[in-house]
């Protein structure tokens, strides 16, 4: 296992929060996915034979937001 932490643009509230976290634990291979939106904050245990970063980062950019 890997992890990741990822700096999320445009989250606001528990709901951003919450469809991130969800987009992310879709993902096979991703075993945890902690998320502070107030912060900007998603850190992201994954499989690397599974998922890789680019995929996660597909993920966030697919639900409207940014990754720095």
């Amino acid at each position: 296992m890997e992890k990741v932490s990822l700096k999320v643009a445009g989250m606001t509230c528990s709901h951003c929060e919450e469809a991130v976290k969800n987009a992310l634990l879709s993902i096979d291979g991703v075993a945890s996915v902690s998320i502070a939106f107030h912060d900007e904050h998603a850190e992201i245990e994954y499989d690397p034979e599974k998922s890789d970063k680019e995929n996660l980062i597909k993920a966030i950019e697919d639900q409207g937001y940014g990754v720095a």
